[in-house]
């Protein structure tokens, strides 16, 4: 497209087999022509990334004219050499041209998710506001490398996918096993089967994991605080119990040999209380509750800092979250010897698969009172009678 001119026509066998057969294999589900619209747009803006060749065959072509200008000119007057002043030169048209090209791009993403936006309910648009935010779409845009945990079968992409956008659910029994109606909403929130709590787990000790390969020492998970002796907290929503535990802590993240106390919080952004408030008030609203009940505590008792680790099902992380997470990646990259940039990316991707396999779970998960029975072709395998046999045979 970006080689050759007046092709968008030509494309459209393109378009057409992306629409009809490889987004609805992609995503389980027939795609209306506004959920095509919607998954043109990049990931970062809401969409997945799968853009519509007809419609941008020719702007890729122009704006690969105008970011290969500069250089066309100088191949075209067939200098053998270059003058150290005309190379220079010519890099900084390049580098103005190329940044003319991504800015001239990125006002038309802009645009055109304004245009699909506005053909969204209210909802709907508080829902792409949510998938417009930094770190709801890391998952989509990371390469699915087995090693680090990168990968989803196909299953948990499709459920990703319908809970990214709210499609119904298919397969799942429309009572769960609290007896309440199912949905993606209710899923998210029933404390039945101990999904809420293995999503916060699961990211407490990846986090703690993290301090321990920074260097960080002391490194405790659900450490105790020490017991109140007269002392006397301001706020009546403090946490003044002598068994008061956080999540984890650490000494050497902010300052040595200080200690940093966490706690963490992994909401349902689509539960009516968070979904009602803007994201960045609702994510604001978690942390303030966190640092209402231990902030004053650890300061005053403690003497120490405390960090509130707040983040939606959707992976999105508060101020608070994020600012930790950087330093977490200083402390790393300075012991490690990687670029700080390829280090708070890769932080970025485990904290998103982290919290994408864990949210991912719960939605299919097992509410029962019993233990789900294993059926394959043969007869149940009875492992304890197997156990006992080849103990008798040896």
């Amino acid at each position: 497209m970006r080689t050759t001119p007046g092709i968008s026509e030509l494309l459209q066998p393109l378009e057409d087999f992306l629409q009809s057969s490889f987004l609805p294999t992609t995503i389980s589900r027939h795609v209306t022509p506004s959920q095509r619209n919607l998954f043109a747009l990049p990931a970062r803006d809401g969409g997945v990334g799968v853009f519509n060749p007809v419609t941008t065959a020719d702007n890729e072509y122009k704006r690969s004219i105008e970011a290969t200008a500069p250089l066309s000119k100088v191949i075209l007057e067939q200098c053998i050499t270059i003058e150290p002043e005309r190379a220079w030169a010519l890099a900084n048209e390049l580098k103005s041209a190329k940044h003319t090209m991504v800015t001239s791009k990125r006002l038309q993403e802009r645009e055109t998710t304004k245009s699909v936006c506005s053909q969204m309910s209210t909802s709907e648009q508080r829902r792409h506001e949510e998938l417009s935010a930094r770190g709801a779409s890391t998952w989509i845009t990371t390469l699915p490398l087995q090693e680090h945990g990168f990968v989803l079968n196909k299953q948990e992409w499709w459920d990703a996918m319908a809970m990214r956008y709210g499609f119904e659910l298919e397969g799942v029994p429309p009572t769960c096993g609290c007896r309440k109606s199912n949905s993606i909403e209710h899923s998210l929130s029933c404390a039945r089967g101990g999904f809420v709590y293995m999503r916060h787990n699961q990211l407490r000790d990846l986090t703690a994991n993290f301090l321990h390969e920074a260097g960080c020492k002391d490194v405790v998970v659900e450490p105790r605080l020490l017991p109140l002796t007269g002392e006397v907290l301001s706020l009546k929503t403090a946490n003044t119990s002598n068994d008061a535990r956080l999540d984890v802590s650490a000494r050497g993240v902010w300052s040595p040999g200080d200690k940093t106390f966490l706690d963490f919080r992994v909401f349902n952004s689509l539960a009516p209380t968070n979904s009602a408030l803007p994201l960045d008030r609702t994510l604001l609203k978690h942390e303030e509750e966190k640092k209402r009940v231990y902030n004053e505590r650890v300061l005053e008792v403690e003497k120490s800092t405390f960090s509130p680790i707040v983040c939606s099902t959707t992976g999105i992380f508060g101020n608070e979250a994020q600012k930790f997470y950087r330093q977490v990646a200083i402390l790393l990259s300075n012991r490690s010897g990687q670029e700080y940039q390829h280090t708070i990316r890769y932080i970025r991707q485990r904290l998103a698969f982290c919290i994408l396999k864990t949210t991912v779970a719960s939605l299919r998960g097992h509410r029962g009172t019993k233990v789900t029975r294993y059926t394959s072709d043969r007869n149940d395998i009875n492992i304890l009678y197997m156990i006992n046999n080849l103990t008798h045979a040896f």
